[in-house]
């Protein structure tokens, strides 16, 4: 889910209504509670075995109303319900499936790097990944105000973890480049990792349409920050993004039915002002380790964001450190800057 920190966003449309799509697609809006982003669309499907549905949107009971009374409007029930595509594991993507396969008996599908990332945070709890956070901030530079807070969660067992803790684990797995299970119809799985190690886009190829999730938005960029547990240099999302986008604007689809904001056209345009946008930034980013090496944190403090840093909260602060991780990581991997021998926290210079 992008959060408020990054992206260049224009003007958003008030969540829409149900909308039909025609062709047996149609989205929905699902809240997401206290976010500005409003909404998570979930896209219905029609097939012979019943409707599939695109994500599912946020575990809370407003938003299972609203799914539940968007599929009514779409004249079918949750009850009817014979798959689940999720794009990647975000709260705001798979946080209802369980509660669909309970009301429905459908199956739930997702990339399986995803399903790892489920499967390893039900395993080692919300510590670990509490623990994981405060070394990478501290890792970063992060001044201890910053890190006080997180290590009283941790000593005091608040913390609730990501919800991929919480999350149901998937019980199929979609393959990339192969057709998911929508009897009479022709699906295909796009891998397209950047925002998470396993998200997907699902091409539908009767009418070429695009399910694109949070990789391709008409008005935003999405968040791309280091992957959950990142376990060394050679992982670089950004990088993995940027190619992602490439296969996206390959396709050429005729229409793009992202998971916020609203349906579009012409993706290989959406996707060039995006890689200008990245271009962009990067560039600003090494511009910042030219005069003087940098830590990540003094980094992320130095880049311009939707408001001043002071003005940031301090949960968006953390996404905004992982966001400057990811191009530090691209740039490095680019020969375009290095770490500075000796130093910690690990500072950056411009090469």
């Amino acid at each position: 889910m992008p959060p408020p920190t990054n992206g260049s966003p224009g003007p958003v449309p008030p969540p829409p209504g149900v909308v039909d799509h025609h062709g047996g697609v149609w989205s929905l809006p699902v809240p997401i509670p206290d976010n500005p982003l409003g909404h998570t669309l979930v896209h219905v499907v029609a097939t012979d075995r019943g409707p599939v549905l695109v994500d599912t949107g946020w575990d809370d009971p407003a938003s299972w109303d609203a799914l539940t009374e968007g599929l009514r409007a779409c004249g079918t029930r949750v009850e009817d319900v014979y798959g689940v595509l999720v794009t990647h594991h975000h709260p705001d993507h798979h946080g209802l499936s369980a509660r669909v396969r309970d009301a429905s008996g459908a199956w739930i599908a997702m990339h399986p790097a995803d399903i790892e990332v489920i499967r390893r945070s039900r395993a080692t709890g919300p510590n670990r990944w509490l623990e994981y956070v405060i070394a990478r901030l501290a890792a970063a530079g992060a001044p201890e105000a910053h890190l006080a807070p997180l290590r009283t969660a941790l000593a005091a067992g608040t913390s609730r973890g990501p919800a991929a803790a919480r999350a149901a684990l998937p019980d199929r797995e979609l393959t990339p480049g192969e057709l998911a299970d929508l009897p009479g119809r022709r699906l295909r799985v796009v891998w397209t990792p950047g925002h998470t190690p396993g998200h997907v886009c699902l091409h539908l190829e009767e009418g070429r349409r695009l399910f694109s999730g949070d990789h391709l938005l008409p008005g935003i960029t999405p968040h791309i920050g280091l992957y959950e547990d990142d376990d060394g240099p050679e992982q670089d999302p950004l990088g993995d993004y940027l190619a992602s986008l490439d296969t996206v604007a390959a396709l050429d689809p005729a229409e793009v039915l992202p998971a916020h904001q609203y349906a579009f056209r012409d993706a290989p345009a959406r996707v060039r002002a995006i890689r200008r946008h990245h271009a962009a930034r990067l560039a600003g980013v090494r511009t910042l380790l030219t005069p003087a090496p940098l830590t990540c944190w003094q980094l992320a403090a130095a880049m311009e964001w939707n408001r001043p840093w002071e003005k940031i909260p301090s949960g968006s602060r953390t996404i905004a450190v992982f966001e400057a991780a990811a191009h530090l990581r691209r740039l490095v991997r680019s020969g375009l800057a290095a770490p500075v021998p000796g130093t910690d926290p690990v500072a950056y210079r411009a090469v």
